[in-house]
């Protein structure tokens, strides 16, 4: 049981870090109608500035810190570069973004190098959360924080599951992430004045609004949020040189399986991608094996054939990819999207 219960919250923390991710990618789309191919060079970027910045200040103000830089990043690459091209179309937009994250990465391996960096996260996030105990007669025991050492070590007696801190953090930050997107766009003078100039950009103007200006902020709080993400996620995992090629397609992925500009769909995608990339890794059952689990029977050349011998986790990355094409075919415009993809 505590394998499942762990399975699934590593699968909802993950799935969290995409929403984080693909959140701020939504909220540029849905509002401005651009998807930003550089993105999570974005993420990235906070990942590296949250590492040296921790270096100098602090884990914590380097959280608030590195966000904004990015952000600022952003908005001044809509002023410079994005703007003058948004009159062209789609493709130029495109390709604009997509020649960004290129110089971005190699930007970051020439100051930050080529290799993965150390980014630790502070001391109160490097235990457990908390654990969960397994005993010998079956019973399930919790306990916040690190169990005992002497129950864990009785490995005859009980087992012990701890779940990490920082993904229960990343957890609680993402969540807190939605709800104040979600309140910022709803029951704000600004999320109205943002909605508005999307769909009416001349009445906006003409009752005193610089549209010009909310579309560079709204592109640097998407990029903003993704270089939150990066400190979350880079202190978390793994901070290096490939780790937008790693989630870069992914987090597109989410956006048009939850539907294109659906903030809501984000959400809900990046849950069951997580989740179920999450337990097709930790499965490492053959197809054959989970084909004749259902009760049915192959034939001779299908049991030798060396597809239905690949284990489920050996196909997990491709299960984001798949539904992605099932949701195309089937769904377009995404689980709770408007608009047709």
């Amino acid at each position: 049981m505590e394998f499942y219960i762990i399975s699934m919250l590593n699968g909802l923390s993950y799935g969290l870090l995409l929403f984080m991710l693909s959140s701020g990618l939504t909220l540029i789309f849905s509002m401005m109608g651009v998807l930003n191919f550089a993105h999570a060079s974005f993420y990235m970027v906070g990942a590296y500035l949250g590492y040296t910045l921790t270096q100098v200040v602090g884990f914590w103000p380097a959280l608030f810190i590195a966000p904004i830089l990015v952000g600022l990043m952003g908005a001044l690459f809509e002023r410079l570069s994005l703007r003058k091209v948004h009159k062209y179309g789609h493709v130029p937009e495109l390709l604009v973004t997509f020649g960004l994250s290129y110089i971005i990465l190699e930007l970051v391996q020439l100051v930050w190098g080529r290799t993965a960096v150390e980014f630790r996260p502070p001391e109160i996030l490097r235990g457990p959360a908390f654990t969960l105990i397994h005993h010998a007669d079956d019973s399930m025991g919790f306990t916040w924080g690190a169990a005992p050492v002497e129950v864990c070590q009785a490995a005859a007696q009980s087992f012990c599951s701890p779940f990490p801190a920082t993904r229960a953090f990343m957890m609680l930050v993402a969540v807190v992430m939605l709800v104040s997107v979600w309140l910022l766009l709803t029951r704000t003078r600004i999320g109205l004045v943002i909605q508005a100039a999307l769909t009416h950009p001349e009445t906006v103007e003409t009752l005193g609004h610089n549209v010009p200006r909310v579309f560079m902020l709204v592109f640097g709080a998407g990029t903003g949020l993704a270089g939150l993400a990066g400190v979350i996620g880079g202190s978390t995992f793994i901070t290096e040189p490939a780790m937008a090629l790693t989630l870069g397609s992914l987090i597109f992925v989410v956006v048009v399986v939850g539907g294109l500009g659906s903030l809501s769909g984000a959400f809900l995608a990046s849950l069951i991608i997580g989740v179920v990339q999450t337990f097709a890794v930790a499965f490492d059952h053959s197809l054959i094996g989970l084909v004749q689990g259902l009760g049915l029977q192959l034939s001779e050349s299908w049991q030798q054939n060396s597809f239905m011998r690949l284990t489920i986790s050996q196909v997990a990355p491709i299960l984001p990819y798949l539904f992605l094409v099932l949701i195309l075919i089937f769904r377009p415009k995404g689980l709770l999207g408007t608009r047709e993809t």
